[in-house]
């Protein structure tokens, strides 16, 4: 059978995230690229400014099925990617001059499919999968996850504000008539969690799978040996930008609540909490440390390269992940590579990640519920050493089925293969269409 050629859009497309555009996906779309590129010819439609670091890549290391072509705009357009939410205005603005791109390169090349795959969304048109008279398969993508209204509401004015603008863009985006033509054109939808799924209207969720926006290359974790867990010691990681949605305040004020319960459960046992990240909550967090007295227990450290990241999950005992809102939860997925069990909301990217068999999914119901609720997990893996072994395997068996980057291109090979035929596939996706119904508690 001869080779498909596809076309891709991948605004953000890159493998070094320390260079990534704003906006997200490049991870995904890079690696997704060098997969799906074993089994079909790529066209890739990507931002100019990601020109330098993809050809010092492929001098490195090749793709030679697979054909960029730079798209850009003026250069003084590019300054709305420094304005909170201009990177919105300046990607759809970007999507019109692909669809130039696209549709010269489709006079000659005759494409088979089109794949919009970053900007990592649900709610910002594609002109190409609108005009491209191509089958179109859309995604991973989401956004419609939010903050849950109880926790909004403790955020300082700025941040809270910006919640509401951020729902208000996303209105504006999805009553444009281009998205509504390109969701109706699309083959395939591919949704980066549940909230994404479920706000779609019924006559498109007919067509929708549920895909994470995330995934690994597992020999960047190795398995480790098996070794017998430590029950006089305890140690939990988490990461990430230093902004309110995270909920890093939540997760100290949890280690507070737990560590008074150990010393009551087991006298002796050393409890620590490490948070690596930077950004504007700084000031605040170390404030709140301090006023619980919890300075030699809590300690926050400066973002750091990946592999030492990688190299303190190792050490670590479990991961916590306090994010309110996150559509995909990378680091999650890097933390159950590392085969530790993750705590982590029952919402968006983590609540799909994270299953009872790996980890502690807490309900967000109100900030009070959720420390309580935090404390008590804590309490639950530090106090079992032979059950945070247990969850640590399950989160490593579910990397390496789900989430490694072979099996999320195996995935959407599938979906391009059903697009072309117009017909849905009937393998079993490790990762249901269907979205059971999500549990009360955590």
């Amino acid at each position: 059978m001869k080779s498909p050629k596809v076309l891709i859009s991948a605004y953000a497309c890159l493998r070094d995230p320390s260079t990534s555009l704003p906006g997200g996906g490049d991870l995904m779309a890079w690696n997704v690229i060098r997969q799906l590129s074993q089994r079909h010819e790529l066209w890739v439609l990507t931002a100019r400014q990601n020109r330098g670091a993809i050809e010092a890549e492929l001098e490195k290391d090749p793709m030679p099925r697979v054909h960029f072509a730079y798209v850009g705009l003026p250069g003084w357009l590019y300054r709305l990617n420094r304005a909170q939410g201009g990177i919105q205005f300046y990607a759809y603005l970007w999507q019109w001059r692909a669809y130039l791109a696209a549709r010269r390169l489709h006079r000659k090349i005759h494409f088979d499919l089109f794949h919009h795959l970053t900007y990592t969304n649900d709610w910002m048109a594609s002109i190409i999968g609108a005009l491209l008279p191509v089958p179109y398969v859309r995604g991973p993508g989401g956004g419609a996850h939010r903050v849950p209204g109880n926790f909004r509401r403790e955020f300082a004015l700025r941040p809270r504000l910006w919640e509401y603008v951020r729902m208000g863009l996303q209105w504006v985006f999805r009553h444009d008539p281009f998205f509504a033509m390109g969701q109706q054109r699309a083959r395939t939808l591919l949704m980066a969690n549940r909230e994404a799924f479920d706000a779609l209207p019924g006559r498109w969720q007919k067509k929708a799978q549920l895909l994470s926006v995330n995934g690994v290359s597992l020999e960047r974790f190795p398995r480790a040996a098996a070794a017998k867990p430590d029950a006089r010691r305890f140690r939990l990681l988490t990461a990430g930008r230093l902004i309110p949605l995270k909920g890093f305040d939540l997760a100290i004020r949890a280690f507070r609540l737990f560590f008074e319960d150990v010393k009551r459960e087991r006298q002796g046992m050393e409890a620590e909490l490490m948070i690596v990240g930077d950004g504007p909550e700084d000031a605040s967090l170390r404030s709140l440390i301090d006023d619980l007295a919890m300075g030699d227990h809590v300690r926050l450290v400066k973002w750091m390269p990946r592999e030492d990241l990688f190299r303190e999950m190792a050490e670590a005992d479990a991961f916590v992940f306090p994010s309110l809102r996150d559509g995909g939860g990378l680091v999650v997925v890097e933390a159950m590579a590392a085969g530790k069990p993750v705590i982590c909301f029952d919402l968006a990217g983590p609540g799909l990640h994270v299953t009872e068999e790996c980890g502690i999914k807490v309900a967000a119901r109100s900030p009070e519920q959720a420390v309580q609720d935090i404390a008590a997990a804590f309490s639950r893996l530090a106090l079992d050493a032979g059950l945070r072994a247990e969850m640590g395997r399950a989160a490593r068996r579910r990397a390496e089925q789900v989430y490694d980057w072979s099996r999320v291109a195996e995935r959407i090979n599938r979906v391009y293969l059903d697009a072309l035929r117009a017909q849905p596939s009937s393998e079993e996706d490790p990762v249901p269409a269907r979205v059971p119904q999500r549990s009360a508690g955590g």
